[in-house]
């Protein structure tokens, strides 16, 4: 029932198919802070690494394209965590 988004093996995002409600991102812990104190929308990644993973409850007080810019800056960590050699398969 999760539908999960990856790059080259490495997970950016998940979310419930059935049920989409929310949708969890890996983030630098230091903006992942920082969102959680201002969005309502966003807490503690739900049953993933609470450091590194915000859960955005969509529709709330985060616009779309707030949201856009969220899931890019996942893709874009998890991106930038992979070799060198991987990167530039990517591009």
């Amino acid at each position: 029932d999760t539908l999960v988004f990856k790059v080259l093996g490495k997970m950016y995002a998940l979310c419930d198919i059935e049920n989409f409600e929310s949708i969890n991102l890996k983030c630098n812990p230091e903006v992942a802070i920082e969102l959680r104190e201002r969005f309502e929308s966003v807490k503690p990644g739900y049953h993933m690494n609470k450091k590194h993973w915000n859960t955005i409850v969509v529709n709330r007080d985060m616009d779309d394209a707030e949201l856009y810019r969220w899931i890019d800056h996942s893709y874009d960590l998890v991106v930038s965590g992979l070799p060198k050699n991987k990167q530039a398969e990517l591009r």
